[in-house]
């Protein structure tokens, strides 16, 4: 192609919207408030920053890699054409150079077909190589062509390898995908994608279509995604500011229930006892334990207004009570609300009772009946001020509370399971279970309430127990959910193994489970043995398939050592997936024989990385040697636990899987 005049034109076209980009990133560097007022100088100084990471996101990518050419209209006759890209680009006069790829006249690039063109009837793909625009591809829609899955570039792109954290896919993005990806902000998605489908994909570019579409709804109070640990998140990290949005927050379900100065998971306890703390029961629980701390008054209570006092009945303040206590019950208001109204409930009825004798307070002066030592004695006393360490701790090592609390909820023999036999002196020595901070976070609700979100997008979601999801929901009670997740990755005890449990819990029972099936980058050979797992693992979830049937997919060797040295000749990241407890060895085994390993917690990837198998969930690398699927399965507490890790390890490779083993295979892989 290289005395292509369609190719030069298009180069030149690169280069000039490379120069408008420039210039757009040079204008917000100069930004200024000249003089205005602080509070205004805050905001520009902020949407300053804000636009010079939103430019300055992924340099080296290209400002476009497609292009949709329309069909003539009066008042365009040529037809208009459009260059697509990761942001909107324009010139000094304002008129686009690149659309955005969330624009909706950017839709078709990505939807149509010859049978529904929306207006289009060329559309071009590029390709790139070393920032370098080297090829294009084109499809003439207006005359029945349709590449689909069978474009090179398409392919090339989806096939690339990569070494370091996940990449963006819009210039790949799929029919299927797409629409999801374009789910309106009110619409819940429950994304059930077997392995290589982009089901994380397409939850991290559904978030930045959102706040593309609704920045007035979402810019406030944002958007949330939580994945299931810190080395996933940082694979995902790049993902969004790519897409030039930087104002998403990250977490993980630890984070998210993260106590201030408490580490997590300073106590360690059995599976059983993690299981039945992330049962929905435990919520009940929960809640009775703290509405248990609300008392009958048994007196009158007697503000004083300078020297005057005002008696209020005792009927009224159990009046007073009771109406605080069914807004408590019914949702309404927290704990410390609830405490704050019947402080205030206080007050107005001593005014009420001086706008009766002729006088007229004023609300300098009933706000301090609120706070006068009469009233906060009573508050005290009828509606103590709850700590949820202390409150937790008092349930764990008080056998006769915790009998009160779950009370036709929890059998004699699961109230034992909880209880401490050594408890703390007090809650600020108590060490605390990862499962126990989550049920801190569901006291923290009932009683002050978390940060919310408009829009929470989570992953690997059938990990999650039914505490750990209504931790996520506190979080997102009015908003939308994108769940993501594959029911035969579910590796923990606790996990509900169900959609509609799962999505209930969440909040969100009525969101729409949608399948991906159709996978783009696990290669077909290696996806037809883990489709055997699934009778065993996950009756209900229908098998993969894949666009990909890459040669030697799946192969074995004689040593870890081989199989890196074999993997490292192609191009690509490399993994070595091990059971935990061999990770270190392996590692040091590698070292040792020339080979540079990193590790998942390295701030640079490296080429080659040993993964235990615990942590492969949600990565994906271009090779993949796994060694001993046999000690990866026997290294979990259950047959069923062991071959759905087995399932998520095996399915991390990309490109190529190699099998180092001395034991015999699963004998579920290979019948």
């Amino acid at each position: 192609m290289a005395d292509d005049p369609v190719l030069a034109a298009e180069r030149i076209q690169l280069s000039e919207a490379r120069g408008w980009l420039a210039a757009m990133l040079v204008g917000a560097e100069h930004i200024a408030d000249y003089g205005v007022d602080a509070l205004a100088s805050e905001g520009l100084g902020r949407l300053r920053a804000e636009r010079i990471a939103h430019l300055s996101a992924d340099r080296d990518a290209p400002p476009f890699f497609g292009r949709t050419d329309r069909e003539p209209e009066p008042a365009a006759p040529a037809g208009e054409v459009f260059h697509i890209g990761r942001r909107h680009v324009r010139d000094a006069r304002g008129d686009p150079v690149v659309i955005d790829w969330r624009a909706p006249i950017a839709r078709p690039f990505y939807r149509a077909t010859p049978a529904d063109r929306q207006g289009v009837r060329l559309r071009r793909r590029f390709g790139f190589a070393g920032g370098e625009l080297t090829s294009y591809e084109d499809e003439h829609l207006d005359a029945g062509e349709a590449l689909g899955l069978k474009s090179g570039l398409l392919r090339e792109e989806i096939e690339r390898p990569r070494v370091g954290p996940m990449r963006d896919i819009v210039a790949t993005i799929q029919p299927d995908q797409d629409e999801l990806v374009r789910a309106d902000l009110d619409t819940s998605l429950c994304i059930q994608g077997a392995p290589g489908t982009g089901k994380t994909a397409v939850g991290l570019h559904r978030a930045a279509y959102l706040l593309y579409s609704f920045p007035e709804r979402l810019r406030r109070t944002g958007v949330l995604v939580v994945g299931p640990n810190t080395a996933f998140l940082r694979y995902i990290a790049q993902v969004l500011p790519a897409l030039g949005e930087n104002g998403i927050q990250q977490a993980t379900v630890d984070e998210l229930v993260a106590v201030p100065g408490l580490a997590a998971g300073t106590r360690d306890e059995p599976v059983a006892v993690a299981v039945l703390k992330g049962d929905a029961r435990m919520a009940e629980v929960l809640r009775r334990a703290v509405l248990g701390h609300v008392r009958k008054p048994d007196s009158d209570v007697v503000p004083m207004v300078g020297t005057k006092r005002y008696r209020i009945p005792v009927e009224r303040c159990r009046r007073y009570v009771d109406d605080a206590r069914r807004s408590l019950v019914g949702g309404e208001l927290r704990w410390d609300s609830a405490r704050e109204r019947l402080r205030v409930l206080l007050a107005q009825d001593v005014r009420r009772q001086r706008e009766d004798a002729g006088g007229a307070p004023s609300d300098t002066e009933t706000r301090a009946v609120a706070r006068s030592a009469a009233v906060r004695e009573f508050v005290d006393a009828v509606w103590p001020a709850i700590e949820p360490r202390t409150l937790l701790v008092r349930l764990y090592a008080d056998p006769a509370l915790l009998a009160r609390a779950a009370n036709s909820l929890l059998a004699a023999d699961e109230q034992a399971l909880l209880a401490w036999t050594d408890p703390p002196r007090n809650a600020r020595r108590a060490k605390f279970s990862d499962a126990d901070r989550v049920l801190l976070d569901e006291l923290s609700g009932l009683i002050a309430g978390p940060d919310q979100y408009v829009h929470v997008v989570v992953d690997e979601a059938q990990d999650l127990s039914a505490m750990q999801c209504r931790a996520v929901a506190r979080r997102c009670p009015l908003g939308s959910v994108t769940v993501l997740g594959d029911l035969a990755q579910a590796t923990t005890a606790w996990a509900p193994g169900s959609w509609p449990e799962t999505l209930a819990h969440l909040g969100h029972p009525g969101a729409s489970i949608r399948p991906l099936t159709v996978g783009y980058r696990v290669p077909e050979a290696v996806l037809v043995v883990a489709n055997r797992l699934l009778p065993h693992i996950a009756p209900d979830v229908p098998p993969a398939s894949s666009v990909r049937s890459a040669p030697d997919s799946l192969t074995s060797a004689d040593s870890v050592v081989a199989a890196v040295r074999r993997c490292l000749a192609v191009d690509g990241s490399v993994a070595v997936i091990v059971a935990d407890a061999t990770a270190a060895v392996i590692a040091e085994d590698l070292r040792a024989a020339g080979v540079p390993v990193g590790s998942l917690l390295d701030e640079e990837p490296a080429r080659v990385t040993v993964v235990p198998a615990a942590a492969a969930k949600g990565l994906e690398y271009d090779s993949v040697v796994l060694v001993e699927p046999a000690e990866i399965v026997a290294a979990e507490a259950s047959p069923l636990a062991g071959l759905r890790r087995l399932y998520v390890c095996w399915t991390r490779a990309v490109s190529r899987l190699v099998l180092v083993h001395t034991k015999p295979l699963p004998t579920e892989l290979t019948t």
